[in-house]
């Protein structure tokens, strides 16, 4: 997954301001940290949006992203 399709992917679902904070604040249960400390340290962004998925309870329809 691109780091671009990522970011999309939260913006879609969070929003621009949650999903900012989301990124910063909110530490995944499954990966000990936050997403954007996990991105720099180089984490493939599929995992993340995995684990926030999950953490989020994000419905599997709305996973792989809007249907436009």
């Amino acid at each position: 997954m691109r780091l671009t399709e990522f970011h999309q992917l939260v913006r879609d679902e969070f929003g621009d301001a949650k999903g900012g904070w989301i990124l910063d604040s909110h530490v995944l249960e499954r990966l000990g940290d936050t997403a954007g400390n996990l991105l720099e340290g180089g984490v493939d962004p599929r995992h993340i949006w995995r684990g926030l998925c999950d953490d989020f309870d994000v419905p599997e329809g709305r996973r792989l992203g809007r249907d436009d």
